[in-house]
């Protein structure tokens, strides 16, 4: 379809302001575009509005800088005619896509859809999603048809929580768009705030395919360096150890063991699973590999029981696990994967503890039921677990831990294997996945 506006005079609509929408909204309102910045979540809008991003991705300074309209009024979304949805895209208890906050995104930008506008999605989802399950949901909401009246694109978010490397601006670009007149302008509304470029991609099924394949493939390679894990603790060998010496070749990719967890990674295999067994074939080393990196907390967690079912018996053993976040240096503790070693932990009968100087308490114990403890109260602990090394942590090393734990004989379970082996204490076990 033909457009009468052009790309520098389109106002912006941003729905959802988390890690990926916020700094879509900044960049845009920063080149003096008019943003709409929409969000549902009223004490989210009220922090932003202070100029508080609890995220960390946003400065206070870019925050105040930026001309932003932040609200959680959806009928002022009726003034922007370039809607960007952002929204989560989580799974079930079931491991099976949620749409419905995709939905619901859908439904607010219908009932503020006009003739020439168009909408851009960003979520993670599945192959077809953007055509077949959002596009019903506009028309029937805005009477309007797409194609015909709006037209809509898709553009695959690439935000790295926590990297200030590589930002919004700095990453390329993936458009698409319904057709040759919506991807031509969707490129050149993009094209002004990404300095790093736009790719075109021929079809909104190839973008959304690229998105979910990019997070699928470092899963796989994730998942069998945990598995090699696996085996090389019954060998007897350090699997950090043996990742050094391999990664001499030139070609070797440099991925490592750990926790698989968050909103992207450990998620968006499960969007591409279903829509493949949809389509009647069964994804043997994608669902193979999800079933290894789910597994990794419980199996920390056992080495750790392991070690300590060696000590004479006593008082019930008390570990302290360092770090509640799906990733370092940031406070995001949606799908965390640490969570599973405090229930293994919880399940074998120890006294477990929680430390995070990221995680927000109140999140956590509503999430979860976990309250976190200050670095301060901890108790002396048996065993410490570092499993997400923030930035305190790495830059305390061993003086982080060594005053958490109690007098004679105990452990420390290293996850990413980040803490200097040489400097490791007389009469602690140092153990790494």
């Amino acid at each position: 379809m033909r457009f009468d506006k052009p790309a520098a005079a389109r106002k912006i609509g941003v729905i959802g302001l988390g890690y990926v929408g916020l700094p879509v909204a900044v960049a845009f309102a920063a080149t003096g575009r008019q943003v709409v910045a929409f969000d549902i979540n009223a004490e989210r809008v009220a922090e932003l509005s202070d100029g508080i991003d609890r995220t960390r991705e946003v400065t206070t300074g870019q925050l105040n800088a930026a001309a932003l309209s932040f609200t959680t009024d959806s009928d002022t979304l009726a003034e922007a005619d370039f809607f960007i949805v952002t929204v989560p895209t989580p799974i079930t208890d079931a491991r099976l896509p949620d749409l419905r906050p995709l939905l619901a995104a859908s439904r607010s930008v219908g009932a503020a859809l006009k003739p020439g506008d168009v909408v851009v999605y960003e979520s993670t989802v599945y192959p077809g999603a953007t055509e077949e399950d959002c596009v019903p949901v506009l028309e029937q909401v805005s009477g309007l048809k797409c194609g015909r009246d709006f037209s809509v694109g898709y553009s695959p978010e690439r935000i790295n929580p926590g990297d200030k490397t590589h930002q919004f601006t700095d990453i390329v670009k993936i458009v698409s768009g319904l057709d040759a007149d919506t991807l031509d302008l969707v490129e050149a509304v993009y094209a002004s705030v990404v300095t790093a470029g736009v790719y075109r991609a021929p079809t909104i099924k190839t973008a959304e395919a690229a998105k979910v394949i990019e997070n699928t493939q470092r899963d796989v390679n994730i998942a069998l360096m945990n598995e090699l894990s696996l085996i090389f603790q019954r060998l007897g060998i350090d699997t950090r150890d043996v990742l050094a010496a391999a990664g001499t070749k030139w070609n070797f990719l440099p991925f490592s063991p750990g926790l698989v967890g968050g909103h992207c990674i450990g998620v968006d295999p499960y969007y591409l699973t279903h829509r493949a067994q949809m389509a009647g074939h069964h994804p043997e080393v994608i669902l193979s590999g999800r079933r290894i990196n789910d597994g990794v907390g419980a199996f920390v967690a056992r080495q750790v029981v392991r070690h300590l079912m060696g000590r004479p018996n006593g008082s019930r053993p008390v570990v302290t696990i360092l770090g509640l976040t799906f990733k370092e240096d940031v406070p995001d503790i949606r799908n965390t994967r640490v969570v599973d070693i405090w229930r293994e932990l919880n399940e074998f009968g120890v006294d477990v503890q929680v430390a995070d100087p990221y995680a927000h308490p109140g999140e956590t114990m509503a999430e979860y039921g976990i309250a976190l403890s200050a670095q301060a109260d901890l108790r002396p602990a048996d065993a410490v677990i570092l499993a997400v090394p923030h930035a305190p942590y790495r830059q305390a090393g061993w003086d982080a831990i060594i005053p958490i734990l109690k007098d004679g004989e105990t452990m420390v379970a290293d996850v990413k294997g980040g803490l200097d082996r040489r400097e490791c204490p007389d009469g602690t076990a140092l153990w790494r996945l």
